[in-house]
């Protein structure tokens, strides 16, 4: 890994040592200059997990990805920084109920740091976490430089469940639900072959782009609807005319320049 290019394409210039202090640089920094987004997805140019890949796509080429392809960076550069790093999968819960059994297509990095457990995750979309929240705290809000953050537990058979859940406004939402279980390569592969191909994933149904900002507001684009907003508070919404806007947009807020003519449309 070109680990001096992934630095400079976050704009981390803080310490390599692996601590707590660089590990919340390093997800802050990335979490506010790559954009989650599946464009790729919906221009039906396939997503690739090759190292290389990612890697060419993320940092060379200043594009955004989803979260095989953020996470997937994010655990490479922490392994080469010396951190002890760890692939774990989830199910997405934004929005749905708890007898709702998502697909478990979520990938996120749990990082140990003197026996400690962190979750470390710049690959959820709007809700993407700026900062390491601690796995081992349960119903203890975790303040992050955007929305508050928890870890809880349901007590129910046969076994527990444990979610990651962001405070927006007053009120708590389930992010995703925790598994706690690795997720090994080819578990990756199969997952980002689903979310990538299948017409019932969301990725196939909805033009998404989001990127945190370092004064704790977040810009997205949701199909036609750009937001500008700071925890719960809208603080623009803004629907996109066309392509050409859109790519205008893609451009100015998210640092994303496709060329002219890019076969984009709106779901």
């Amino acid at each position: 890994m070109d680990l001096d290019a992934y630095l400079a394409r976050i704009r981390y210039t803080g310490s390599l040592t692996p601590t707590l202090e660089t590990l919340r640089g390093i997800v802050l920094a990335h979490a506010c200059s790559i954009p989650f987004e599946n464009l790729d997805v919906l221009l039906d140019r396939g997503v690739s997990l090759a190292d290389d890949d990612v890697e060419r796509k993320l940092v060379n080429e200043r594009r955004g990805g989803y979260c095989f392809e953020q996470n997937s960076l994010l655990l490479r550069a922490l392994t080469a920084l010396g951190f002890a790093a760890t692939p774990l999968s989830a199910r997405v819960r934004l929005k749905a109920p708890r007898e709702f059994v998502p697909p478990r297509t979520h990938l996120f990095v749990r990082v140990d740091l003197g026996g400690v457990p962190w979750l470390a995750d710049v690959g959820v979309g709007g809700l993407s976490p700026t900062a390491p929240i601690r796995l081992d705290l349960l119903d203890v809000e975790q303040p992050t430089p955007h929305e508050p953050r928890r870890i809880v537990r349901e007590d129910r058979e046969p076994s527990p469940r444990y979610f990651h859940q962001a405070k927006l406004g007053d009120s708590w939402g389930d992010v995703y639900e925790l598994t706690l279980e690795e997720m090994p390569a080819i578990d990756r592969e199969v997952g980002n072959w689903w979310t990538s191909t299948n017409p019932q994933s969301k990725f196939r149904q909805n033009l998404m782009v989001a990127l945190a900002r370092p004064d704790g507001t977040r810009v997205s684009v949701l199909n036609r609807e750009f937001t500008h907003r700071r925890g719960a508070d809208v603080l623009e919404r803004l629907e996109l005319a066309d392509t050409d806007e859109l790519l205008t947009v893609l451009g100015e807020c998210f640092g994303l320049r496709l060329p002219a003519g890019t076969p984009l449309t709106f779901p």
